[in-house]
């Protein structure tokens, strides 16, 4: 038997990134990129090498700019921590594996060094097939926190919950990570809102991001441990923005999503260093009519556009300045 599982890329509509800071947040899922993990049982343990884990390149050239792109160890050390931490998992709950082995492999299209959560789509698809080849249940709230431990405990990824919830209940979703609630359940409170109520959509990314350098130094984690006053008040803000954002979705009062949006990425501006390539495309979104946030981390932003002509605006500016858009495919 040939298992197959997808996770797609997603963005962050609202709220990020406070999801790291106990805070609320809104994802979609974005259909339009995904990663695929392909497994079958086999009489040893096998992980295909892709493209992207090789050590033969055409040229220094090629070696540069694949590490750029996939770093130093490719999407193989995903794999395996996925499996190790699946293997744990187990363990821990007592549950007895098959003595069994298999061969996995994968392939992604999510645009890589974008924020698109390119990375834990992998790991989500793989673990998703590593429970179906063993018939083990993980409760779905339970999933994206061990999806998030494979990457914080084995692969020492700072990250917060919200890919990981998005990428496991897809649509998109109402996130609320409140401490009392992570520390009790060690989850948040995951609230599935109708996709069918979102406004116009777009996502516009970087297509030449990852050969940049573009890293801009921030320590909003240690000014956030010290107490920080105004990194406390940003995030407790952002996380407003998502609990507004919810209650605009769930009464079909989303004209107000727009000024929500900027004020996201304006807030986030305000205690965090953004390289001027990220900046260049929320402005240029915005002078043609459109809301412009990040999406994610950086590299990709999300925005509403009100019309069709403002849709082409944002194509003809945005590709002048290297970005590609797309309407993502949520449901």
């Amino acid at each position: 038997m040939i298992i197959e599982t997808r996770a797609y890329a997603r963005a962050g509509l609202l709220g990020n990134p406070s999801d790291g800071y106990f805070g609320k947040t809104i994802s979609i899922i974005v259909r339009n990129f995904g990663a695929v993990v392909t497994l079958y049982e086999s009489p040893a343990l096998v992980i295909e090498e892709q493209e992207e884990d090789t050590n033969r390149f055409s040229s220094i050239y090629r070696l540069s700019e694949q590490v750029s792109l996939t770093g130093y160890y490719g999407g193989a050390r995903l794999l395996k921590a996925a499996i190790k931490k699946f293997c744990d998992y187990c363990e821990k709950n007592q549950i007895r594996l098959d003595n069994k082995n298999f061969t996995l492999r994968y392939q992604s299209s999510i645009p890589r060094q974008v924020g698109l959560a390119g990375s834990s789509a992998i790991i989500t698809a793989t673990i998703k097939a590593l429970m179906q080849f063993y018939r083990v249940t993980i409760p779905q709230p339970l999933l994206p926190t061990l999806i998030l431990e494979v990457e914080k405990e084995e692969l020492g990824i700072n990250a917060g919950l919200q890919d990981r919830v998005i990428q496991v209940y897809e649509g998109c979703v109402y996130m609320d990570f409140n401490k009392e609630t992570m520390a009790k359940h060690h989850h948040g409170i995951y609230v599935p809102l109708d996709p069918n109520k979102l406004p116009r959509l777009y996502i516009a990314y970087k297509t030449q991001l990852g050969k940049e350098s573009g890293k801009t130094f921030n320590d909003i984690r240690q000014r956030y441990d010290q107490g920080d006053e105004q990194v406390h008040s940003v995030m407790a803000e952002l996380a407003g923005l998502a609990e507004k954002g919810k209650e605009a979705i769930e009464g079909g009062n989303t004209e107000i999503l727009p000024e929500l949006i900027n004020r996201n990425f304006d807030l986030r501006c305000s205690i965090m260093n953004i390289s001027e390539s990220n900046r260049e495309m929320v402005r240029v979104a915005r002078e043609c009519g459109a809301s412009a946030k990040f999406s994610g981390s950086g590299g990709a932003i999300i925005g509403t556009y009100g019309s069709d002509d403002v849709l082409r605006k944002l194509i003809n500016r945005l590709k002048e300045i290297d970005a590609r858009v797309i309407k993502p495919y949520t449901v």
